[in-house]
């Protein structure tokens, strides 16, 4: 589809480069989806055409566009064939499966990494220890996505490695984070749960991130961001009696943790909101580990 001319013509302001929530092969706006969140979130991928924010996550091409364009429903399908649209083809296509790998040149944490970890709170060399961590230097790549100067963080399930995610710690590349490519996840990471399942018992504390699940201890458990899955929804539900959601202050992760909450409980789970100010991963550790003995304690 020919976005870029879509949306010169109906006046949609988009980037495409020079902007923080920009990346080669994406084109970006801001999301009508969003609330409270400024910034150009929503992007449109130039490969395999399908819309996702990278704050709620996918939304169908069709509701995205009468959202973006102000137009109903049919009115964007009648126009999708000008932008080279097939009517007929609307669902986004999946990426070929290649052989799961970590990045180029990954080594143990060094000086930044450490240095980032320490930084925040953490003790770097216990954090790399329990979690399993690497290291990218300089020069890293996995086809043609740089990681260089990153964090990498195995996702392990039923004790196998089966994606990651990454860690800028240099804080000045575009994304924070770059997760495993889909093509080469065994498990895609947004179906599953980041964390250590050996340690998840009846109280379940779920977060939004890794370093979130770092601070709180292997008795949290992060859906990778606020837009949970169902896979995730059903994987919680199965795993925990009880589940305290730790999500962020801000005012869209709080709309999404009272959506999971919902859904937990129309399942029979004893789900609840913890409210905190910030994040949990910028928490202090005494802190940390008061709240969760807090919320271990709750019966």
């Amino acid at each position: 589809m020919d976005i870029i001319r879509l949306y010169r013509d109906f006046n949609v302001e988009h980037l495409t480069e020079g902007h923080k929530h920009t990346r080669p092969g994406w084109v970006n706006t801001k999301c009508p989806f969003c609330e409270g969140h400024e910034g150009y979130h929503l992007g449109w991928n130039l490969e395999d055409e399908f819309y996702t924010c990278y704050r709620c996550g996918y939304h169908p091409l069709i509701k995205t566009l009468s959202e973006l364009l102000n137009i109903n429903y049919q009115a964007v399908i009648d126009i999708l064939p000008d932008y080279g649209v097939n009517r007929t083809v609307l669902k986004r296509r999946k990426p070929d499966k290649k052989p799961f790998e970590f990045p180029s040149s990954v080594t143990e944490l060094w000086k930044p990494h450490l240095k980032y970890l320490n930084e925040r709170g953490f003790n770097a060399r216990e954090i790399e220890k329990f979690w399993s961590l690497k290291a990218t230097g300089p020069v890293s790549k996995l086809g043609l996505i740089d990681y260089r100067f990153r964090i990498i963080i195995p996702f392990y399930w039923n004790g196998q490695i089966v994606s990651f995610d990454s860690r800028d710690v240099t804080n000045k590349q575009k994304n924070k984070y770059q997760a495993c490519p889909k093509e080469r996840e065994i498990i895609e990471h947004k179906k599953i749960l980041y964390g250590n399942q050996e340690y998840w018992e009846r109280t379940g504390i779920v977060v939004e991130g890794p370093t979130d699940v770092w601070r709180l201890g292997p008795s949290s458990c992060a859906t990778s961001g606020i837009k949970y899955t169902p896979a995730q929804v059903k994987t919680i539900a199965n795993t925990f009696k009880r589940v305290a959601v730790v999500y962020d202050d801000e005012v869209q992760a709080q709309l999404q943790a009272n959506k999971l909450i919902a859904e937990l409980k129309f399942r029979g789970i004893d789900a609840w909101n913890v409210k905190i100010q910030g994040d949990p991963g910028s928490l202090k550790q005494h802190e940390a580990d008061e709240l969760v003995k807090s919320i271990l304690k709750i019966k």
